[in-house]
């Protein structure tokens, strides 16, 4: 069986990211950055298939600067078998163009299985998933938080999340893509075989080109969050605050 997962590198928000001058990116000086957390769910789920399913090969993806080759090679230490970066060095991709860009490289490569987070931490769009399914014209379901996978009848049957917690059954045939909700596994650390056999395994690279009409910087940018609601400052000792704010609550009928 051989599967293709999809990752992203994405930035920690613990490092507390300003946006560029630009409004198109952030600063990354003093960014830290790590693998997007619905991917790392996507990439357990393809790892505990390569444990039931003899043979299974797992292939990790990813779009992007010299910089995001660090997530592959935590893909690598996981347990996937293969790394992939589309090196475009002008960054953000939009989902269009990683799409494209993904599904242009896996088009030829005969996968079964097609896993990639529900959305990412920084877009949030939930589209690059569906949209590599659309252009190779394959089944999909998405936010999948259980699966299971019968490869002798080439079929594999995913519980999916739909809005309000209504569960959604769906099987689908083999070929397909699935985007992986968080909860679906607990994903693993790397183990410390699994670093040292990493360390010898180099991300193949393949100079992606970025697609004009995917991407319209005048259409794209990024903003702070709308600050216009005013908050109250309680000061005072720890037992002060706590009577104040009583008295607050109170005083707005959210409290009797």
């Amino acid at each position: 069986m051989k599967i293709l997962v999809c990752i992203k590198q994405v930035p920690d928000v613990e490092s507390n990211p300003e946006i560029r001058s630009d409004s198109l990116w952030i600063n990354e000086d003093n960014i830290a950055f790590r693998m997007n957390r619905y991917d790392e769910y996507a990439l357990e789920e393809a790892l505990l298939i390569k444990e039931t399913v003899p043979g299974t090969v797992i292939d990790v993806i990813t779009a992007g600067p010299e910089r995001t080759a660090t997530v592959l090679t935590k893909g690598l230490e996981k347990g996937a078998d293969n790394a992939v970066l589309i090196l475009c060095e002008r960054y953000p991709l939009s989902s269009y163009e990683t799409a494209l860009l993904i599904s242009n490289y896996a088009s030829d490569k005969n996968y079964d299985i097609i896993f990639a987070g529900v959305m990412s931490e920084d877009a949030m769009q939930c589209t690059t998933g569906p949209m590599i399914a659309s252009f190779l014209s394959m089944p999909c379901v998405v936010s999948a938080v259980k699966t299971s996978i019968d490869y002798e009848e080439k079929r594999i049957t995913v519980e999916s999340e739909l809005e309000g917690g209504m569960i959604e059954t769906v099987t689908l045939s083999i070929p397909c893509l699935i985007t992986v909700q968080t909860g679906l596994n607990q994903p693993r650390y790397p183990s410390l075989s699994g670093k040292m056999k990493a360390k010898g395994l180099k991300p193949a690279v393949i100079y992606g080109e970025c697609l004009k009409e995917g991407f319209n910087k005048s259409d794209y940018k990024l903003e702070y969050p709308d600050t216009n609601v005013n908050g109250i400052i309680i000061t005072g000792t720890t037992e002060e605050k706590a009577v104040k704010l009583m008295e607050i609550l109170h005083e707005r009928g959210l409290l009797l």
